[in-house]
């Protein structure tokens, strides 16, 4: 399961968490730029070889320039042999309408194995840092140097910086440090797809899959899962357009691994903006 452990870890601190606005649909006027919904909620269920094994929920605020966003991740495996739960929490401000986080914490549990990470930012770069516990001093790890921990995010603000309308949702590149690695997201598109609904949302039925290519940077050992991840090039993030909140909401991640397929998709999500009420989708 350390396999499952490895992708948990990526896709909770940046895949599933990647929000990206859309470019107008349907004639939709683009939302002001310092425009946020007020509120986001979102449920997800977590698959491996088409059996449910785990939850993540994901939640953001946003009041005035000052925002908070959490989530809870639980995986559950080997009939309750290894379970695994990370709870995350950042806060920050936004300046010219990008985030700017100030405090990230994040806490886990590893059947009865416990850590946690706190990241301190000042301006852009990180001020302070503390994981617990600590890592071991292995030779084969690619050392952090202190340009690493400059112009990045935490896993969670990740979310915000993306969420920007753009003409190419799929053209993005993450730069992202979770406390231990150092590491890139980068989108691109790969297709287009139609969106099956039960009943009809109102809401645009053609979604935006990108490829999503994970880039160690520092931090990391070269070997193992993470050269495998690395190396994969069918991770697949599918977006679908909300325009009403000027959102494209992550509706399902997939993962192919040495050992079969996860996936991480929407169960139910709902939308609070200052204008347009509350917008709720469900995926069935």
């Amino acid at each position: 399961m350390s396999r499952v452990m490895k992708l948990s870890r990526v896709v909770c601190g940046g895949l599933v968490c990647a929000a990206v606005l859309s470019p107008p649909v349907l004639g939709a006027p683009p939302a002001p730029r310092e425009s946020w919904p007020s509120r986001v909620s979102a449920t997800y269920k977590v698959t491996f070889n088409g059996f449910d094994i785990g939850a993540f929920k994901f939640t953001s605020d946003v009041s005035g320039k000052g925002y908070s966003l959490s989530s809870d991740a639980q995986i559950s495996a080997l009939l309750g042999a290894f379970t695994w739960r990370g709870v995350s929490r950042t806060t920050g401000t936004l300046a010219s309408g990008e985030p700017r986080p100030g405090g990230y914490a994040f806490n886990f549990q590893l059947n009865s194995r416990q850590g946690a990470v706190r990241i301190g930012f000042t301006d852009t770069r990180i001020s302070n840092l503390s994981v617990m516990p600590p890592s071991e001093p292995l030779p084969d790890i690619v050392p952090l140097k202190e340009q690493h921990l400059k112009d990045v995010l935490d896993p969670l603000s990740a979310v915000m910086a993306v969420s920007r309308a753009s003409a190419e949702p799929c053209n993005r590149k993450l730069a992202i440090f979770d406390g231990k690695q150092r590491f890139d997201l980068v989108f691109s598109f790969r297709r287009q797809e139609k969106v099956a609904e039960q009943r009809p949302s109102g809401h645009p039925a053609v979604a935006h899959v990108c490829r999503v290519r994970y880039v160690p940077i520092a931090g990391y050992r070269a070997t193992g899962e993470t050269k495998q991840l690395s190396d994969s090039s069918a991770i697949e993030v599918t977006l679908r357009p909300v325009p009403n909140a000027n959102l494209v909401v992550p509706y399902l991640v997939t993962i192919p691994t040495f050992a079969g397929s996860a996936s991480i998709e929407l169960s139910r999500i709902e939308i609070t903006t200052t204008d347009k009420g509350q917008i709720a989708l469900a995926h069935h």
